[in-house]
């Protein structure tokens, strides 16, 4: 059985290291990215929603971009909110800016009750470019 290969972005390894879970596991030509949520450099929770968003999507694109990827990669996204209704449009708008034109991957948004102090989380699979 081959090993996970497991994938970081620069400087936030601790932050996995201590909640022990891999940013994102390499797979053939998969990548299954784990949540991103909108933390500080600290890991605490941004408290401005709209800010707290954006920085969910930089941190996800710094470990897509850990893996050779870019969110022209993404084809599947899970979006977890803690008031959907309330949420939708600032993180549409937000989706919008950083996921770019058609064709769009596809993407399932999910209400939840807690996301320990956080209010937005995204997770994807993305498909790592080949090489040559």
């Amino acid at each position: 059985m081959t090993k996970r290969d497991a994938v970081f972005p620069d400087g936030r390894q601790a932050l996995y290291e201590i909640n022990r879970y891999s940013a994102a596991i390499r797979s053939g030509d998969l990548l299954f990215v784990s949540g991103q949520v909108g933390s500080r450099e600290d890991g605490s929770p941004e408290p401005d929603f709209a800010q707290q968003v954006r920085r969910a999507f930089d941190n996800l694109d710094a470990v897509l971009k850990a893996a050779g990827c870019t969110f022209e990669d993404v084809v599947d996204v899970t979006t977890f909110h803690t008031d959907p209704a309330n949420q939708f449009e600032t993180v549409s708008a937000i989706r919008q800016d950083v996921i770019g034109a058609a064709p769009y991957p596809n993407w399932t948004a999910v209400g939840v009750t807690w996301l320990a102090g956080f209010d937005f989380e995204i997770k994807v699979i993305a498909r790592i470019p080949s090489v040559g």
